[in-house]
């Protein structure tokens, strides 16, 4: 299909689809654990950029209303498969599904964006973008950082208390439930009532996406074969990484919120930076805390009541460890900051990037 043959062409990192036949030989081989979450990780990268390219295409010929939907739902949709089907292996997997969340959060608002500025300032010296858009993403964002917060003091505080796991689990769904419904809410905000201010955003991101389809039935198309490579391969990925990880010599936490969250998100990763170097920082922004977005107001709550139905017995919950929790909050602290005067320059990088390593370095010694 020539549709098919343009988007490879256009979409970022598609040469690394050479890995899907890779990661599917390492599988039936049985090779170590190392090897099959390694190729099945680099696999995931170019079917989430087919699939987010897929969906753009799709948005195009639905309209600004239900395109808009579809896209800020299936925005992360990679994440999103591997996320359940980590939560399918049961509770032992649950820490790596909540450090992914973690890591897509930390990592587009601080390694991303960071690289963004850092690209975008030693072109362009000094770069502007929307103040108002990039301050209603750092408040949606700064919600996300208080459901973590909560249930995390909630688990403090009931110490000791009979039933303190399941009011746990009660607390998370009704916070997961408000997230939901502010989630619908920035939709609204975004395609009705304030689409105005993101007018100029989007008409640049239109002009700067892949190749785009012929009609709505290829793009479905490409979803649907994106969509079944990335639940294969995550399957690989999610199944060897435990082991993967002790043969790294790392904690399982540091490869959810280090590892998967980079794999699952590196299409948009290279776009946001590709943005910036062109001098189109507020694209950059819509992607980066666009991405961090969905992930807490969307991706979490759906991945918890979807544990709900895989998991009655043992479902997921939003108590995140503490140092998860303090690097949300500190990622929330430093974008609020960058957004106040509505321009950024390559040293606000440079400083983003280096509370990113901090953080690696903290998670990678956690005992």
């Amino acid at each position: 299909m020539k549709f098919l043959k343009k988007i490879l062409a256009e979409t970022p990192l598609s040469f690394l689809l050479v890995m899907i036949p890779i990661a599917m030989f390492c599988e039936m081989r049985e090779t170590t654990a190392a090897w099959r979450f390694l190729s099945s990780g680099l696999a995931v990268i170019p079917l989430a950029g087919l699939l987010g390219s897929a969906t753009e295409d799709l948005t195009e010929t639905m309209g600004p209303g239900l395109g808009g939907f579809l896209n800020g739902s299936l925005g992360n949709a990679a994440e999103l498969i591997i996320g359940l089907v980590a939560i399918r292996e049961g509770p032992v997997m649950y820490p790596l599904v909540k450090a992914s969340i973690t890591g897509s959060i930390v990592g587009n608002v601080l390694f991303v964006l960071g690289m963004s500025f850092v690209a975008g300032g030693i072109r362009h010296h000094t770069q502007k973008f929307n103040r108002t858009a990039a301050s209603t993403g750092a408040t949606l964002l700064a919600l996300a950082a208080v459901s973590l917060v909560i249930p995390a003091a909630y688990y403090t505080i009931a110490s000791g208390t009979p039933g303190r796991a399941a009011r746990v689990v009660h607390v998370s769904e009704e916070i997961s439930v408000i997230l939901l419904i502010v989630y619908a809410l920035n939709l609204l905000f975004l395609l009705h009532t304030h689409k105005s201010i993101f007018n100029h955003v989007q008409a640049h991101e239109k002009k700067a996406a892949p190749g785009k389809v012929n009609s709505r039935r290829d793009a479905l198309i490409m979803l649907a074969l994106a969509t079944a490579g990335i639940a294969y391969v995550s399957e690989i990925f999610v199944g060897s990484a435990q082991d993967a990880a002790t043969s790294f010599g790392m904690n399982p936490v540091f490869i959810g919120v280090f590892v998967v969250a980079v794999v699952g998100n590196a299409a948009e990763h290279s776009s946001s930076v590709l943005m910036a170097i062109k001098n189109k920082l507020d694209v950059s922004l819509m992607i980066t805390v666009g991405s961090s977005i969905q992930i807490a107001l969307f991706v979490a709550p759906v991945l918890l009541f979807s544990s709900l139905l895989i998991n009655p017995s043992h479902p997921l919950d939003l108590h995140f460890t503490l140092l998860e929790v303090l690097s949300v909050v500190i990622s929330m602290l430093i974008l609020a900051f960058v957004c106040q005067d509505g321009e950024s320059n390559w040293l606000e990088g440079v400083m983003m990037l280096g509370v990113y390593i901090i953080l690696a370095v903290a998670f990678y010694n956690l005992p």
